[in-house]
């Protein structure tokens, strides 16, 4: 069986844009890449670790050039559980230092098909020092998150996760209820974040597939187009929160957890675009859960 040449799908992957994420996906099916040569053997931790410090290397050229990524730090955190309980719905978490002006959040799965997960842009002000959404994981490897600063500063953090077939696992809803349900949003808010009276939590659920293009029909066993959301807006009284770009890498039926600053009265108002092009809009009053 035939698999990407070594170093090739990183470098393609890691320039992945919008509609250009599709094409690829079908790129690396045509060389024949399945959920079995993406993880046929588990490796160590240690050759797991030594091979997702090599993914890094390329990628973070790719993506930020010669540019310094300035490590060890407390500007931004990551917490993701080391081994994954099921690598389709993969919990992640990031922290920002309030004190920063973080504008630019980048979470990188190094050995996924397409590494970047999500670009999110975060607003100035709008108070967003914590975010969390799943994601896929295709094989033990690093996940990089690179934090932005309002002055080009880049600050790096990465926790290394257990976890295999993420991208090809199939999807958890059934195909008829997916299409049915596709673009029905929820915002929840949560309050007053404990210890920092000037921020809150709110949380955005989308029904989605986000199928990633390397998955099967159960039945046909032929590989499911993929279609997935690339952008998202989230604007609260009519000045932006934060937005995103995202790839196959985000799970079925997306989850954004977020802190955000301002009047709690102020209605949010959501926009989300897919691969085909559909758009889903809506605007929810805030109401505490």
């Amino acid at each position: 069986m035939k698999t990407l040449p070594s170093g090739m799908g990183r470098n393609l992957a890691a320039r992945w844009g919008r509609p250009s994420q599709v094409a690829l996906v079908a790129a690396a099916l045509s060389f024949g890449v399945t959920s079995v040569s993406l993880a046929a053997s588990e490796p160590s931790p240690e050759e797991a670790a030594a091979a997702a410090d090599s993914a890094w290397t390329d990628l973070k050229f790719d993506l930020f050039g010669d540019r310094k990524l300035v490590e060890g730090t407390d500007v931004v955190s990551l917490e993701a559980p080391k081994r994954a309980a099921d690598p389709a719905i993969v919990p992640m978490t990031i922290r920002l230092d309030p004190e920063k002006d973080i504008r630019k959040v980048t979470l990188v799965i190094d050995e996924n098909p397409s590494p970047v997960a999500g670009t999110f842009t975060l607003a100035k002000g709008a108070g967003v020092t914590e975010l969390s959404t799943r994601v896929r994981v295709n094989a033990y490897t690093d996940v990089h998150v690179v934090a932005e600063a309002a002055d080009g500063t880049l600050y790096v953090t990465k926790q290394f996760v257990k976890a295999a077939g993420g991208c090809a696992a199939p999807a958890a809803k059934d195909p008829e209820v997916a299409a049915r349900e596709m673009g029905r949003m929820k915002l929840r808010d949560f309050g007053e974040v404990e210890g920092a009276a000037d921020r809150r939590e709110a949380q955005l659920q989308i029904r989605h597939p986000n199928n990633s293009g390397l998955q099967k029909d159960q039945v046909t066993l032929l590989y499911i187009p993929a279609h997935f959301i690339t952008d998202l807006d989230v604007e609260r009284g009519g000045q932006p929160v934060f937005s995103m770009t995202g790839g196959i890498s985000i799970s079925e039926d997306p989850n954004f957890r977020f802190t955000y600053e301002g009047d709690s009265a102020e209605p949010f108002h959501v926009k989300a675009v897919d691969t085909e092009g559909k758009v889903f809009e809506e605007t929810f009053p805030v109401t505490a859960s």
